[in-house]
């Protein structure tokens, strides 16, 4: 379902831009509403999100379909955690759909999908791991990079259960707009992928836009 925001960007009390291949790692309090866009269109952010209380609490794929009832997130979708609190709620979306499955690339998938070859290209893991070693004052290790959403990556399911990476139906100025529902850290690994049609084969920056509660 498409929901338009009622927010005024001037209004915002914190806007940056994060580059394909770069990553983001900040707070985010309870009430406080993030919007992710997607600039150019066709990208995928790939994103952790963990209670700032207690890190070992993150965001659950598992807990948050059982609780909703269907894979995919959008509108009025309520992120739950592996102790299945609310952490989140999309409270805006102009994409319609949003990946739970397809999980985040990393070198390893890259070796087996692609080539031996594509092993040493850049990949989500690596962004994340370089995120959480730059910054040990979130204190996240290696273990906290669990399973992620995809922001505006499509990711069919088959009829016979298997997934697919297709061509995105994000757009230029397409976005998702989360609020926070408890204190929230945010770590988000704008996607480099070149292998597949998740970015268009051509990685693009995104811009993350903050309102106060």
């Amino acid at each position: 379902m498409i929901t338009d925001s009622p927010r005024d960007i001037l209004q915002a009390t914190h806007r940056c831009t994060v580059d394909a291949g770069d990553y983001y790692l900040g707070h985010l309090e309870q009430g406080q509403v993030m919007r992710i866009i997607d600039l150019e269109g066709n990208q995928a952010a790939d994103t952790l999100f963990y209670s700032a209380r207690d890190t070992a609490e993150r965001y659950s794929a598992c807990d948050t379909i059982s609780q909703q009832g269907k894979v995919y997130l959008g509108s009025g979708s309520v992120l739950q955690s592996n102790r299945n609190n609310a952490m989140l709620r999309i409270v805006a979306d102009t994409c319609g759909r949003h990946d739970t499955l397809g999980g985040a690339c990393a070198t390893e998938s890259n070796t087996v999908r692609y080539d031996l070859e594509k092993r040493c290209m850049h990949a989500c893991r690596d962004s994340w791991m370089l995120a959480i070693n730059e910054h040990p004052e979130f204190n996240l290790s290696k273990r906290d990079i669990t399973h992620n959403i995809n922001f505006f990556m499509n990711v069919p399911v088959t009829q016979e259960g298997g997934l697919t990476f297709e061509d995105g139906i994000s757009a230029p100025g397409k976005y998702v707009e989360l609020q926070a529902l408890m204190d929230v850290v945010v770590l988000i690994s704008n996607c480099p992928q070149l292998n597949n049609p998740c970015n268009g084969y051509n990685p693009t920056p995104i811009e993350l836009v903050i309102w106060n509660k």
